[in-house]
């Protein structure tokens, strides 16, 4: 169990920014933007990395900006 507490805390945090507003693309990118928990422009938001959250931003990676 303790080794899952390591684990957890060398994980990378990711910063992201919404750069482009999600209208005028389709309904499931501005769902993954909302569920990335954006809400206005110009927002940063920090997210553990994961493969869960990679593959979000990999569907809106025209919209946002990564910082490691």
């Amino acid at each position: 169990m303790a080794a899952k507490k390591l684990a957890a805390k060398k994980a990378k945090v990711l910063r992201i920014t919404l750069l482009k507003s999600g209208i005028g693309y389709s309904k499931r990118h501005k769902a993954t933007l909302r569920a990335l928990g954006f809400h206005h422009l110009h927002q940063t938001v920090e997210h553990a990395d994961s493969l869960s959250l990679r593959g979000m931003l990999s569907k809106v990676n025209h919209l946002v900006q990564i910082e490691e």
